[in-house]
């Protein structure tokens, strides 16, 4: 299952949860439009961040740069470019990236974690996380020569399902979504095992570096605690934290797809691939057993989709309607959606949108003052507004 998507025009309508939860209240459609950014100068945009209260946008493209965009122009040289290291075979490339939480006040933490697809050592690349500090003499330059390594996973078996995000939680730790290995059924057996990085969510302190193991990750019966914070995931390409909770957005095989959303705080959980898909039992939705399984607050079926991609809670002001709406979209059928989740209930809305086209979106962005974008395959970044 590819997870690069699109968007699409959508109606306003009410959706039930999943496992039948869902409000009584018809909420209207949230009336939202696009506007563009940036319409030429980039290659495959796929993550869009900034420092809070900055005013720049950092965009990463996939073959292995990120860009700067300041005072609406993208300038000529990139941040960072470390093309001739990312692999772009499947859905490889430079994947994500995050600045350190004191990027913005403290001068000596002005690092930038860097997460890409190396095809150094097999020929389905190693996932790497690498820290780079801005140069002293150019704030619109990662400084190559500083680079650290944080970590390597091997992903052998296949070029799909790499993931991933990496992403400061609440808790100042590191985290990095990973895919299963690719090909189909979690066919590798990755997602449940508790050795494997493979198909989970890491947790990582790096605050020394390449990293430590914080002490209160779960041990998964071993005796020591191990990277991995949560397993039993499939290709969770994007999840975001917000006021205390931590929302996945999972891409599902062939009938399902699937938002969960827990407390950032809970070590441990199994979200259940490949015993199931969405709120079904794999691979035919019969009878399995769900114990200890932590099961999404929201899936739907391939009739409406086939692959789902996360967004972020909406924290701008520009929207105030939108406030503590988790946005997300899918791949074919390109709506936009916003998820709210309240009192163990989840209500989701669609949004009437402008078409930018098949198969061409590619992510959610959140720039320094918490205002949405979509970046898309044919190089625009789209700010989502009101």
């Amino acid at each position: 299952m590819r997870m690069w998507r699109t968007l699409a025009v959508g109606l306003g309508l009410l959706l039930p949860a999943a496992c039948g939860k869902s409000t009584s209240v018809d909420l209207p459609p949230f009336a939202v439009q696009l506007q563009q950014v940036l319409g030429s100068g980039l290659s495959g945009p796929i993550d869009l961040q900034a420092p809070p209260g900055d005013s720049r946008l950092f965009i990463a493209e996939r073959p292995g740069r990120i860009r700067v965009v300041q005072s609406g122009v993208l300038l000529p040289a990139s941040f960072i470019d470390i093309s001739s290291r990312v692999s772009v075979q499947g859905e490889a490339g430079l994947l994500s990236f995050a600045f350190h939480p004191q990027f913005a006040n403290d001068p000596q933490k002005r690092f930038v974690f860097v997460h890409f697809i190396e095809p150094t050592g097999n020929p389905n690349g190693e996932i790497v996380v690498e820290r780079y500090q801005v140069s002293s003499s150019d704030p619109n330059l990662l400084d190559v020569s500083s680079v650290q390594p944080v970590i390597r996973i091997p992903h052998p078996d296949a070029n799909n399902h790499y993931g991933g995000r990496v992403a400061f939680g609440p808790d100042g730790m590191l985290y990095l979504s990973v895919g299963d290995g690719g090909g189909g059924n979690n066919q590798f057996g990755h997602a449940q095992d508790a050795a494997s990085h493979l198909g989970k969510l890491l947790r990582l302190d790096v605050s020394t570096l390449p990293y430590t193991i914080p002490p209160d990750n779960p041990t998964w019966g071993a005796a020591q605690p191990s990277e991995n914070w949560a397993i039993g995931l499939r290709n969770p390409f994007r999840y975001a934290f917000d006021a205390g909770q931590l929302y996945i957005a999972d891409v599902g095989q062939g009938q399902r797809e699937e938002i969960d959303v827990v407390a950032a705080s809970g070590p441990g959980l199994n979200y259940g691939w490949n015993r199931m898909e969405g709120i079904r039992c794999f691979p035919n939705g019969g009878q399995c057993n769900m114990s200890g399984l932590t099961l999404p607050v929201y899936d739907y079926d391939h009739s409406e989709g086939c692959s789902i991609i996360g967004g972020y809670v909406y924290r701008g002001a520009a929207i105030p309607e939108l406030q503590g709406q988790y946005l997300f979209s899918d791949f074919c059928r390109g709506f936009v959606r916003s998820l709210s989740f309240e009192n163990g209930m989840a209500t989701a809305r669609q949004a009437p949108m402008v078409n930018v086209g098949t198969n061409v979106t590619q992510s959610f962005g959140q720039d320094g003052a918490g205002e949405l974008y979509l970046l898309t395959g044919d190089g625009r970044v789209l700010r989502i507004v009101r």
